[in-house]
């Protein structure tokens, strides 16, 4: 082709050339389908060799017959059965023979001139009985130039030739539809009838194809064996016109180069259909992340309220301990009850059971409860993560076709990723110790009141309220020690009863402070733990999103801008 190019062709296959090779290195990148990959290949490589012109159409269409009438030779057999049961490559040669080529295929030579410009393909019927001549006429269609398709007056676009053309078009072809047998048509307005038929059914299925021609290939066939008068009859001067005129050096220049820009087209576009639905994909997932964030800032709010409200039972039954504290102080501190302020054994008895009563259960209770609901608040919400980007995973995976997704897909990546945080999220659940949690936290709730000496480290927070209760009431007795009765009442009650009840409220203040404080200490770290754990959880798959967004971004951007080189060439060349 070089030698006979103008510069402006030689422009143009440079361009084509480093375009197609640029998308095949851009689709060896992923999983690409690798029929398409070869088919690419195969079609780049075809822009040094001569145009290919594929004839196809179902075995009783009279293909062989429309070949031969074209070359003027008698090339190829003809029949009522199939009898091109191979792939047949037709090509200039001094003398006819035939013999094999590669992977089937078959080369005939005839001294025809037409095959000096152009190889003709000659391909087993779209109906082949043979179902594997079929596929290998299938796989030969994406290297063509130019397709001419025959189809017979008498069944007209059947089932198999409408498959056969929707896979054609998929390919970009240019199509040249021929209907043959119009000898067997009685008249001029039948003939009109099938030609439309066939056009508008053409035009439905796959669009405009380039022209479309009714002959007769056996009368054709005749006028060039000696018999000219049936030339006319034939029909065939238009097509043999459209023909010179369309393959003559420029036509088949623009075609060879139209070949594999529609083959890159295509595959472009697949390509983007399938990044864009990726694409969708991670766009659902990245909404899928920013819901569990946006639900964690619910969750801790949810969680900071229900805390408080923990928190304020426990409050406010040492601030019920306190007044009924005040109120003991009150009814005991004065004149009239001097005799049982003697009495000191009954005293602490009536403070014990008037004061203290059960708080210290009630708060051990509510410290407890409070405990084992922070431990399975967290646990609940660290699983229930893990079991939403797990139910995201089953419902991609309803959605791919096939039995799994290849390896290497986004798919197939994303389905591996979710299993192994899924996995190892159950692992860490199952691993999960909630008593020991829960007790690491009690534990540390009551070394807020163990460190200011008011019991030992083994003990409880009830019984560490009990002590400061009890102390309180030493306090209150010893306002008694080496004073006189009548004193009591005139000098020291008052003064003794603001004293016992100041020191008593200070008391349960400091522990009610201690206590509350520290319980909130511990709930903000278990709710900072709570969070990593979550954000741990789900920062795989995280970077996985925006590692697969950033990757696929990028190739559409470079499959846009293929696509947009490729559709400039093609405006050219057409």
């Amino acid at each position: 082709m070089d030698a006979i190019l103008t510069r402006a062709q030689e422009a143009l296959l440079k361009q084509t050339r480093d375009t197609l090779g640029l998308l095949r290195d851009v689709l060896s990148s992923d999983g690409v389908d690798p029929a398409g990959r070869i088919a690419l290949t195969e079609s780049i490589r075809q822009l040094d060799e001569i145009f290919l012109l594929v004839i196809a159409g179902e075995f009783n269409s009279g293909k062989s017959a429309f070949v031969n009438a074209l070359l003027g030779q008698k090339v190829q057999l003809e029949g009522v059965t199939p009898t091109t049961d191979q792939i047949y490559l037709l090509r200039y040669g001094e003398t006819a023979q035939r013999i094999p080529g590669d992977n089937g295929v078959w080369i005939q030579t005839a001294p025809v001139e037409l095959l000096n410009k152009l190889t003709i393909v000659d391909t087993p019927g779209t109906n082949a009985i043979i179902r594997e001549h079929e596929a290998l006429t299938s796989e030969f269609v994406p290297r063509s130039d130019l397709v001419l398709f025959v189809t017979s007056a008498e069944r007209p676009f059947t089932e198999s030739e409408r498959a056969f053309l929707e896979q054609i078009r998929k390919w970009g072809k240019k199509i040249v539809l021929i209907i043959n047998k119009v000898d067997i048509l009685s008249s001029e307005a039948e003939l009109e009838q099938v030609v439309s038929f066939v056009t508008n059914s053409v035009r439905e299925l796959i669009g405009n194809v380039a022209a479309v021609f009714a002959v007769s290939s056996r009368l054709a066939m005749a006028s060039k064996s000696g018999q000219p008068e049936k030339w006319a009859l034939s029909r065939f001067e238009p097509l043999e016109s459209y023909i010179r005129d369309t393959l003559d050096d420029e036509g088949r220049f623009r075609l060879k180069l139209l070949n594999p820009l529609g083959v890159g087209s295509r595959l472009i576009r697949e390509q983007l259909e399938g990044v864009n639905v990726d694409l969708a994909t991670l766009a659902q997932d990245s909404a899928l992340l920013e819901d569990i964030r946006g639900q964690m800032t619910y969750y801790d709010e949810d969680m900071q309220r229900n805390f408080k409200a923990r928190i304020g039972e426990v409050d406010s039954l040492l601030l019920s301990m306190e007044k009924r504290g005040n109120d003991f102080f009150d009814d005991r501190l004065r004149i009239g009850r001097i005799p049982d302020l003697l009495r000191s054994k009954q005293l602490e008895q009536d403070f014990q059971e008037e004061v203290v009563a059960d708080t210290p259960r009630q708060i051990e209770e509510r410290v407890s409860e409070l405990v084992d609901w922070m431990v399975q608040q967290d646990l609940r919400q660290w699983t229930a993560v893990a079991d939403h980007l797990g139910r995201r995973r089953d419902s991609y995976q309803g959605r791919i076709v096939g039995d799994a997704p290849r390896e290497g897909t986004l798919a197939w990546d994303r389905q591996r990723l979710i299993d192994s945080i899924g996995r190892s999220t159950r692992e860490a659940v199952a691993t999960y110790d909630q008593t020991r949690e829960a007790a690491e936290i009690a534990a540390s709730s009551r070394q807020a009141v163990v460190n200011a000496g008011l019991a030992g480290v083994g003990a409880s927070i009830g019984v560490i309220i009990a002590v400061i209760a009890h102390t309180a009431f030493l306090d209150f007795t010893g306002i008694f020690a080496g004073v006189a009765a009548a004193a009591l009442g005139l000098l020291v009650l008052p003064a003794r009863k603001r004293k016992a009840k100041r020191e008593f409220s200070e008391k349960l203040d400091d522990l009610r402070l201690r206590l509350v404080s520290n319980l909130e200490q511990q709930f903000e770290r278990e709710m900072r733990r709570s969070a990593q754990r979550v954000e741990d959880t789900i920062a795989p798959f995280d970077r996985f999103v925006r590692s697969e967004h950033s990757r696929l971004t990028s190739r559409q951007q470079a499959l846009q801008d293929l696509s947009s080189t490729v559709s400039d060439l093609t405006r050219q060349l057409e």
